[in-house]
């Protein structure tokens, strides 16, 4: 009973010496070492905290730099009438500030990129994970994202030069002119392949084995595992990054400036050339529009229109991430 007092005694007076508990050593224990802060995390918190303002600030700031002069713009001309009107022609004596046909250019080229991106980037990604070995996969990937690190200059060159002049005109003696939006929506697909194909591949990669063996103890081969098991429990990632294909097309400008064409009216079959949003904006800027008047604020207006289309396509994105998301 006495040995058990003095203990006790001996106990309390060392942790109310040390202001808490700590161990025979007389040290502090382990926990209560991780709970207190390092002199150097404050320094890194501090650090991310800034760079997490400064994401937020330079969106901020993007914001309001289309915005204000988009407010001026829209004073003038009807916001029903950019949206809905089918003629585009703001540097013209009778001006017409319809946005459809430049919408309809962009919607064709980002639906033939997706057409050629997403299969291939789909079908490059079940490979390197599924079937190719370590040795093959460690070397073809870098060499399909070495496609991402082209620049875009070069690839609308291209599409002009090879894709359009070369295989439309002189090998298929397609009826075309000398630009289209199929050559520039082909050209971007490629360009973005790697974006979907090494996401994809990641995502793909990340699925713990245990499903694939579990499929194959039921009798289940190679494809089968692939499309039914891995596919489905990475679909998240996968959509995330077919968004982020999307993303990147409906963005690209040296591409669709260089290939696509300058004229603005409405696009009805992919042979056809037509100016995108960016393309606009592309030619727009290079211009002598003066600073401040009504063919000058074009330029925020459509960019402004460009950011909320990219920013409903990331806000879907999230939504279906978040909904068809799977932990493991």
């Amino acid at each position: 009973m006495l040995a058990n007092t003095t203990a006790s005694d001996t106990e309390a007076t060392t942790t109310a010496s040390t202001g808490g508990p700590t161990t025979p050593s007389g040290r502090p224990p382990r926990s209560s070492l991780a709970g207190r802060a390092r002199p150097g995390e404050a320094v890194i918190k501090l650090v991310l905290r800034l760079a997490a303002a400064v994401a937020v600030l330079t969106t901020i700031g993007i914001v309001i730099a289309l915005l204000v002069p988009a407010i001026g713009f829209f004073r003038e001309v009807q916001v029903f009438d950019f949206l809905f009107g089918d003629r585009w022609a703001p540097r013209f004596a009778d001006a017409s500030f319809g946005v459809i046909p430049l919408v309809t250019a962009t919607l064709w080229t980002t639906a033939i990129a997706l057409l050629v991106a997403v299969p291939l980037g789909l079908g490059a990604a079940i490979f390197l994970s599924e079937y190719a070995r370590p040795r093959v996969r460690n070397t073809l990937k870098p060499i399909l994202e070495l496609l991402a690190g082209i620049p875009t200059v070069v690839y609308g060159l291209f599409a002009l030069q090879f894709i359009q002049t070369t295989v439309f005109r002189e090998w298929l003696r397609l009826d075309t002119g000398a630009f289209s939006v199929l050559a520039a929506g082909l050209v971007m697909g490629v360009m973005i392949i790697p974006t979907v194909a090494s996401i994809s591949e990641d995502a793909m990669s990340a699925v713990p084995m245990s499903l694939r063996q579990g499929s194959f103890a039921l009798g289940a081969n190679r494809m089968q595992t692939s499309l039914r098991v891995v596919f489905p429990a990475a679909l998240s990632g996968v959509m995330a990054a077919v968004v982020l294909g999307i993303s990147r097309a409906v963005g690209e400008t040296m591409i669709v400036a260089i290939a696509a064409g300058s004229q603005a009216r409405i696009v009805t079959g992919p042979l056809e050339q037509g100016q995108t949003m960016t393309g606009f904006i592309a030619n727009a800027a290079l211009g002598d529009s003066r600073v401040g008047s009504l063919e000058y604020d074009t330029l925020y207006a459509v960019g402004l229109l460009l950011f909320l289309i990219t920013l409903i396509v990331n806000f879907i994105s999230i939504r279906l991430v978040r909904r068809f998301r799977q932990a493991y």
